[in-house]
């Protein structure tokens, strides 16, 4: 399995580091805002989060639009690439998975004509900036504000909500209420 294929499966690990609490969970109590409050004040702080991607990947699938991300993905993962040999090969699978005439999840942005298979022989961590920042504006300014009003967004928002405000949360927070500020 390709690395661009295991992104379009959705099994390719995440973005962003993962902060565990003692018990290798993931913690996220420790920032002001969190989950969906946290998408909710820009696309970058989507991006960040797995479950942001997970969630805004399930919206775009249904607005046909799934290759945006799943480029800007890549490109991020392609920046972190050493080697040269490495380099040629992900630019490739980038080149022939998004940008080519013959791309299986082809994204449409300016320029892309004139990108060549040639440039691949001499790949850089940054030879597709340009592209994904179109790609990145794109979502920013087209489906991330639909997205925020989506059913996707604002039930898991809710269930987010009905967690928070569960007994079994109170109940842990007035603990550690009582242990800080004994």
């Amino acid at each position: 399995l390709s690395w661009s294929e295991a992104l379009l499966l959705g099994v390719f690990p995440p973005i962003g580091l993962e902060i565990n609490d003692g018990e290798g969970h993931p913690s996220s109590s420790h920032q002001t805002l969190k989950g969906t409050s946290k998408w909710a004040t820009s696309l970058e702080n989507l991006l960040e989060d797995p479950e942001g991607v997970k969630r805004f990947r399930e919206f775009l699938k249904k607005e046909f639009s799934e290759e945006n991300v799943l480029f800007w993905l890549a490109c991020e993962e392609f920046k972190k690439t050493q080697g040269k040999k490495q380099m040629q090969e992900k630019a490739k699978e980038i080149y022939m998975t998004f940008l080519s005439s013959k791309a299986s999840s082809q994204v449409n942005v300016e320029g892309q004509s004139r990108l060549s298979e040639t440039i691949l022989e001499a790949p850089h961590p940054l030879m597709f900036q340009k592209l994904q920042d179109q790609i990145f504006n794109l979502m920013k300014y087209d489906s991330y504000s639909r997205f925020l009003k989506s059913d996707i967004f604002l039930n898991h928002k809710k269930s987010e909500e009905q967690e928070e405000n569960s007994p079994e949360a109170q109940t842990a927070a007035k603990r550690a209420s009582r242990i800080y500020n004994t």
